[in-house]
């Protein structure tokens, strides 16, 4: 069995608030578990100690007498920080070790939210990304797309009106990382498979199981 076999997999869930990301995630590693494959479940941002302490400033930022949240640049900063320390210090050690991880949000979340929606530009946050954690990419971005008015309502009952610093923003902000989504994963089939994610839980697993038959071939192989 060659070195790269041996190699866990990468891969990420991405989407809108209240896309069933998370809710993927775990049915996926549940699967893959019950085929004898160790997973690794983390999340963006997040999975580490330090990442962690990151995200409460990233989703419940301090404010003061010069405004409240972060300047469009510190967040991106901050996002790429804790990316950092959580790629460095769990998710390459686990791929290493040939442990599979599913991550919550990777790099291409900071891509449509604060390079797309946000303004800064897909360079910018590439940069960052290739500083703070070499470029690293997933395996396989799974891309869980819903109508927007289907992710209201979600939204309404996920978080019954009390949305956090990022999901709290306009419907304009959404609409524009939604569409952003969309350019990232045409400009790259080959790493993303778009779901689509209106459909119940376990429907939607099927076909987040079948996007994946191509990693599990090349392990088995």
């Amino acid at each position: 069995m060659s070195g790269e076999h041996l190699r866990g997999r990468f891969i990420a869930f991405e989407g809108g608030e209240g896309a069933g990301k998370t809710t993927q995630a775990v049915m996926l590693a549940d699967a893959l578990r019950a085929k004898g494959i160790r997973v690794d479940v983390t999340r963006e941002p997040g999975g580490t100690a330090g990442a962690e302490a990151i995200r409460n400033l990233l989703l419940d930022p301090p404010s003061g007498e010069h405004g409240t949240g972060w300047s469009l640049k510190a967040e991106a900063l901050l996002f790429a920080a804790a990316r950092a320390d959580h790629v460095e210090k769990r998710i390459l050690p686990a791929l290493e070790a040939g442990t599979w991880v599913i991550c919550d949000r990777f790099v291409d979340s900071s891509r449509a939210y604060q390079g797309g929606a946000g303004g800064l530009g897909d360079q910018a946050i590439l940069d960052l990304h290739q500083f703070g954690s070499d470029g690293l990419r997933p395996d396989l971005t799974i891309l869980l797309e819903v109508d927007a008015d289907r992710l209201g309502r979600r939204l309404i009952e996920r978080d019954g009106g009390q949305a956090d610093a990022i999901g709290g923003r306009s419907a304009a902000y959404h609409h524009k990382v939604a569409s952003r989504f969309s350019v990232l994963a045409q400009a790259d089939r080959t790493g993303f498979a778009v779901i689509d994610g209106s459909a119940q839980p376990h429907s939607v697993h099927q076909d987040v199981m079948n996007a994946v038959k191509p990693l599990l071939a090349s392990v088995s192989s």
